[in-house]
């Protein structure tokens, strides 16, 4: 049904027309092949964002899209507060601040391969993972409020976990402004339980890679990347902190929704307006969510460089980049030919920035930000850079992984972890799991070809292709 409504502009572009309740067209970047089997539920998803009040330019769906709650995953929608603009839970979901952190090092594919058994278990065993696993870090209550406030700074700082020169490749620099505790639930804090520092379970990744084929020989270069270097990618976010802000907001923008009188097509598309007490709440405690997650990948990079360092003692590890990819943020674009404020929900969308940004690290700036893409533990990874074109059509955004192509239940029936283990490893690809169903859940197969995924942004000019990684070594919990 929504297939059939779609126009067609170009390969890599497609459109929902603005019909009924609908206040802008929706926009889709994706190839023919992906559009083939997308759930057309995920149309209807973007048609629903399309009917919030405030909403900017177009409702966006990137190519990994899949069905989300209220958004789909892969959605990027911006509001304007002048406009009676809105933020929603749906629209950042409930692990706010999910990103992934790059390490580059020093090392070569060479060096590492004949020990990645030897530097996988040593990760494993220093890193802690899996699903209500507690960290090493013990916080008090005011030590709490000092992540929520200050993010991967205070890390840094106070616990001397990382480096300074960490922060200036973190994005936001490892910390939002506008974090206020005092709108984080205390069941929200008591959930905390020392998991900062901890990767979580689910598609939550250690990733041990290598640079397998390189694009953009000059973005390579600006970005200090070469063939067969490692890099080490840490995706995780905001651990139950941050799905129980997601929990508790999603029912104080249900009464915001009735008591503002905002018409709700889907249950989890409940907001309230970006001026409205609620919404500054919300948007406050979604802050304080990105700011543990940008403190919860610090730990872990710091972890990380103590394990690399024990196993090859000479090793040179910083920080290459970090991006989340759930998110609302603030920030400036051109909408008819006018420089607004706008909120930009990203959600399961990776920001995008084109060159010539301030918030884009001074090493990078002339190339454009680097875009992460994660892929699954027996494909490949990528790193592209973003684009003046995608600043204009997606607000500064490109997707942010595979995407799944089928349920974690579906995927539990068709896929053994012990057998995925055997398996990947004759593939050149060690695993150490804590959850033998949960790595059921991450089989490869039961994502998109993430080769198509990343062709479709790069078609389409939202993001170039840098390079690609290969992984060698993986650690799920």
């Amino acid at each position: 049904m929504y297939k059939d409504k779609l126009i067609k502009i170009n390969e890599w572009t497609y459109e929902l027309p603005k019909t009924g309740d609908m206040l802008v067209h929706g926009r889709i970047f994706i190839s023919s092949k992906l559009l083939k089997d997308l759930d057309e539920d995920c149309l209807r998803q973007i048609e629903n964002v399309a009917c919030l009040p405030g909403i900017q330019k177009a409702s966006i769906g990137m190519s990994d899209m899949h069905i989300g709650y209220g958004f789909p995953i892969g959605g990027v929608a911006a509001f304007d507060a002048d406009e009676n603009g809105v933020v929603s839970v749906g629209g950042v979901g409930f692990d706010g601040g999910c990103g992934v952190r790059c390490l580059k090092t020093n090392l070569t594919l060479d060096e590492v391969k004949p020990k990645i058994k030897e530097l996988v278990d040593e990760l494993f065993d220093n890193v802690p993972a899996g699903l209500g696993i507690r960290g090493k870090i013990t916080l008090s209550r005011e030590e709490v409020d000092e992540v929520l406030r200050n993010g991967a700074k205070w890390i840094i700082e106070e616990k001397k976990y990382g480096l300074k020169e960490d922060l200036e490749y973190i994005e936001e620099n490892g910390r939002v402004s506008g974090a206020d505790p005092k709108n984080v639930s205390e069941t929200a804090i008591k959930r905390e339980q020392r998991q900062v520092g901890t990767l979580g379970s689910g598609n939550h990744y250690l990733e041990v890679q290598y640079v397998d084929e390189i694009y953009d020989e000059e973005a390579a270069k600006q970005f200090g990347l070469e063939k067969n270097q490692i890099l080490i990618s840490i995706h995780c976010g905001s651990r139950a902190l941050g799905h129980q802000i997601g929990t508790d907001y999603l029912k104080v923008l249900a009464d915001a929704s009735r008591k503002y009188n905002i018409p709700i097509r889907e249950h989890e598309l409940v907001c309230a307006p970006i001026k409205s007490e609620e919404g500054k709440r919300y948007f406050s405690a979604m802050c304080c969510a990105l700011n543990y997650a940008y403190a919860n990948r610090q730990v872990i990079a710091h972890l990380v460089r103590e394990s690399i360092k024990k196993i090859f003692p000479k090793a040179k590890v910083e920080t290459f980049y970090e991006i989340t990819h759930n998110s609302c943020k603030a920030e400036k674009h051109e909408i008819d030919g006018k420089l607004k404020t706008v909120y930009v929900h990203r959600k399961g969308a990776t920001r995008a920035y084109g060159p010539g940004r301030a918030e884009v690290p001074k090493k990078y700036r002339e190339i454009g930000q680097p875009v992460l893409i994660g892929g699954t533990m027996g494909t490949a990874s990528f790193i592209m850079h973003g684009t003046e074109k995608g600043m204009k059509e997606a607000f500064g955004s490109a997707c942010h992984g595979s995407g799944r192509a089928m349920s974690r239940t579906r995927a539990k029936k068709q896929y053994w972890g012990s057998t995925l283990i055997k398996e990947l490893e004759q593939e050149g690809v060690y695993v150490k799991a804590r959850s033998l169903s949960g790595l059921a859940e991450e089989a490869p197969g039961a994502y998109k070809p993430v080769e198509d995924v990343v062709d479709a942004i790069h078609q389409a000019n939202l993001a170039k292709r840098v390079v690609r990684l290969k992984p060698i070594g993986n650690i799920k919990g």
